[in-house]
């Protein structure tokens, strides 16, 4: 904490926003004084904000927490202290872990799950390197849910009609915008590469940086409150959903990844520079397990209207070299620099839990000395679909995967899917207008 008291003095820090994010993603915590940050033990919060919904309901079942709903202690992972550029008065932001009074994890925070698979990594002289690259919509401003999505008016007084990707005029017509996030994201820290406008309208990608797969997440995770913090300065929206218009591509967390040794060799290449082994059982544990591991990177009922043929989302586990057809691309590189690229991931996942679980994955295909299937050199849309597609599918693959409950956690992986069972009940009661349109008066 001595560092956190000079930090804040320092900077004038006034308040301190203490982050923990839940299962969906979502930022809970407290806003506190900057004195009353330092002074304290640290930060309780009840441990049934890890089984809250989207919607912000509960389970029915509360199985996998203790029914007394117990307090958890919060203590700030100092690495993560930032400014709130956006605030009007000095704030600083922290994101917290979690424990119980006897000083174990909470084993059903993401933030722990995402650093349980890379104490895997760890024990075998490992570092897992990733590099996500997050896109995302701008939209008019959605009073009305009930109404569609629509591009927002640019510099030139004009939504966009067509799509436009790596367009630099389409992107300068937003330029206020993205020089706030630039700006916000320097006072941050946030370590973003390139911005390039993708195919849908108005939809953008931001490349991070490649490095540590706990820092990524933290930023991704930060990152997304940075955006639509700005967007909403210029009296627009930005979202990460998964698919938010009908006739627009979807939005993808792409997640490049490789494994390094603990004198910073990539273990996915050969002397020779040719794949090694390590490379292609990684890559068949990708294939065998992410369909169990789908409801992560697919977390919503949404996110499923994005995997679909032909609109530059994958629909099963091929993997091929510089083939963006398939869910496991691989780019083209140096040897030192091979790596996987997961493009099953939709912008809306938790960066933690798509992290662990496609971490995950690789390692249970190193752990089983899984051999892949011959890379595929042609259209992976003309192969079957391999992935879930509802996320009642996706819990019922995960529920069946014991080495994958095992390796992020039983008793996590039990109340996720308790989540996400409530989430699609919840949607499943819900009459659309399509089926008030197509069938209250043909059926």
């Amino acid at each position: 904490m001595e560092y956190l008291t000079q930090w804040l003095k320092s900077h004038n820090i006034t308040e301190v926003e203490c982050l923990v994010p839940d299962l969906t993603g979502v930022a809970r915590g407290k806003i506190m004084p900057a004195d009353k940050f330092t002074k304290d033990e640290g930060m309780r919060l009840p441990e049934s904000i890890f089984i809250q919904t989207v919607t912000g309901d509960f389970p029915d079942d509360d199985r996998a927490v203790d029914p007394r709903d117990i307090d958890m202690m919060a203590r700030p992972d100092e690495a993560t202290i930032r400014m709130v550029p956006w605030a009007a008065e000095p704030t600083a932001q922290v994101i917290h872990d979690c424990y119980y009074k006897t000083g174990a994890p909470v084993e059903i925070s993401p933030r722990h799950v995402l650093k349980r698979i890379l104490g895997l990594y760890e024990a075998r002289g490992w570092s897992p390197v990733v590099a996500p690259e997050l896109e995302f919509f701008i939209v008019k401003k959605n009073i009305d849910s009930d109404y569609p999505l629509e591009p927002p008016i640019g510099r030139s007084g004009r939504p966009e009609t067509a799509r436009k990707p790596y367009s630099i005029d389409a992107v300068n017509e937003f330029d206020p915008l993205f020089e706030d996030v630039y700006d916000y994201c320097e006072a941050q820290d946030l370590n973003v590469d390139t911005l390039i406008h993708e195919s849908g309208a108005a939809q953008m990608e931001i490349n991070f940086l490649h490095g540590n797969a706990l820092e990524l997440a933290d930023q991704v995770f930060l990152f997304k409150r940075t955006v639509r913090e700005a967007a909403l300065r210029h009296e627009i929206y930005a979202t990460f959903m998964a698919k938010p218009m009908q006739n627009e591509p979807g939005s993808a967390m792409h997640i490049h990844q490789s494994v390094v040794d603990k004198d910073g060799n990539n273990i996915f290449t050969n002397a020779d520079g040719s794949h090694s082994p390590l490379f292609l059982s990684y890559i068949a544990g990708l294939q065998k397990y992410m369909p169990a591991a789908m409801s992560f990177f697919a977390p919503n009922v949404n996110s499923y209207r994005r995997i679909a043929r032909y609109t530059s989302a994958p629909i099963n586990v091929q993997w091929g070299h510089d083939n963006r057809t398939v869910g496991l691309r691989v780019p083209e590189s140096e040897p030192r620099g091979t790596r996987i690229e997961n493009r099953v991931v939709g912008a809306d996942a938790n960066p933690y839990l798509a992290l662990a679980a496609t971490l995950a994955c690789g390692y249970l295909g190193i752990e089983e000395g899984l051999t892949p299937r011959e890379p595929c050199e042609a259209d992976a849309y003309a192969y079957p679909y391999e992935l879930p597609r509802t996320l009642e599918e996706s819990l019922m693959h995960l529920d069946a995967s014991e080495a994958l409950k095992k390796i992020l956690g039983e008793r996590f992986c039990m109340a996720y899917s308790d989540v996400k069972n409530k989430e699609y009940a919840t949607f499943f009661a819900v009459i659309s207008s399509w089926e008030r349109e197509h069938l209250l008066l043909n059926v």
